[in-house]
């Protein structure tokens, strides 16, 4: 398949962003995937982003390093506790700890930035507002004024020779549909990375709730879950 039509896609190596890579080339786009190293905790989920990349044929990958622990705020980029062992009722809960401040905001800007070098239009993005633990920037309101925002803010958006569209092919689905989805679109789930809290070498803590939320879906599935756990 000739693939003319270039898009960027943020890879985090995580079950979520995997798939919405795979469903770009799968809809024939040409991906450029874009990863960062901004101070997270878990920073191992690099190394899955690379080998997923790898697995889906995309030869193009940019890790951009940008340190969120400047300001950190969040259990992800400062020294506070990820929360273990919740019940999805509280997972759904409120906003977690978790939540990085302005994360999706800034790695889409970031990706808007380099479609407009690219002359892509477009960018996927794997965020979800049904299994999305309390993410503001994970709902289709946020998706909606970004892609609003993408078009007032460019020179390409300005000029009339780009229309910008943010891809969030996940965004209505369950995490068991996801999976199998990207099991569909041929995703390697035994190269990707969930875990919030990682162990030194790079097992899942299998507690906190990006682990919960990841065995729930593949239960839901009914697809082995490949992940290495430490418990």
């Amino acid at each position: 398949m000739t693939r003319t039509r270039h898009a960027v896609a943020l890879a985090s190596g995580g079950v979520d962003s995997s798939t919405a890579m795979a469903i770009a080339i799968k809809q024939g786009f040409y991906v450029h995937a874009l990863s960062f190293d901004y101070g997270q905790r878990h920073r191992c989920e690099l190394e899955a982003a690379a080998k997923v990349v790898h697995s889906l044929g995309i030869e193009d990958h940019v890790i951009t390093p940008i340190d969120l622990r400047a300001f950190g705020g969040s259990a992800l980029t400062d020294d506070i506790d990820v929360p273990k062992n919740r019940d999805i009722a509280r997972i759904s809960a409120g906003i977690p700890v978790t939540y990085v401040p302005a994360r999706n905001t800034i790695f889409l800007s970031f990706a808007l930035g380099w479609c407009e070098i690219l002359r892509a239009q477009d960018i996927f993005i794997g965020v979800n507002a049904v299994d999305y633990s309390g993410y503001p920037d994970c709902r289709p309101e946020f998706i909606q004024a970004y892609e609003h925002l993408a078009n007032l803010a460019t020179k390409a958006g300005v000029e009339g020779s780009a229309r910008y569209t943010i891809h969030a092919p996940l965004l209505h689905m369950s995490k068991a549909d996801i999976i199998r989805a990207g099991n569909e679109a041929g995703v390697d789930f035994a190269v990707t990375h969930s875990c919030y809290d990682p162990s030194p070498e790079g097992l899942a803590c299998g507690a906190c709730d990006s682990c919960i939320l990841r065995r729930k879906g593949f239960e839901e599935a009914g697809i082995p879950d490949p992940a290495r756990y430490g418990s």
